[in-house]
């Protein structure tokens, strides 16, 4: 884990997709905290206290949607998923669950960065 800026918590399972955010986000002075799987996910949430969650929704034991419902049931910490799911049935579900922002798969880092602090700021004013 890098303890720079704010601290983002990214849950993927995808080594590429977690090697691009970890270089991506440290670059621009975020801390990252990793988790691969649901679960992990939900425990660093708790342990680490993250000013903002990415969130894939495919992952290897428990879906995405049930990480959102798991967090939202103690936390107000942002939730930005990060899926190769494009339906809007998949958004829809995410959004309703409690996640604050989707961003499709592939996405530009300066999308994300945009939406990462939109939700810093929401959560600053809240």
């Amino acid at each position: 884990m890098s303890t720079a800026g704010p601290r983002v918590l990214v849950v993927e399972d995808e080594p590429q997709m977690m090697r691009f955010l970890r270089t991506t986000l440290t670059s621009q002075g975020f801390g990252v905290v990793e988790a691969e799987t649901g679960q992990a996910g939900v425990e660093a949430a708790a342990f680490h206290n993250p000013d903002v969650i990415l969130l894939d929704l495919m992952l290897p034991d428990i879906d995405g949607l049930e990480v959102i419902r798991r967090v939202r049931e103690w936390s107000r910490t942002p939730i930005v998923v990060i899926s190769a799911r494009g339906r809007e049935e998949d958004k829809i579900a995410a959004l309703d669950l409690g996640a604050d922002d989707y961003v499709t798969k592939p996405f530009g880092a300066g999308e994300l960065f945009a939406r990462i602090r939109v939700s810093l700021r929401h959560s600053a004013g809240a």
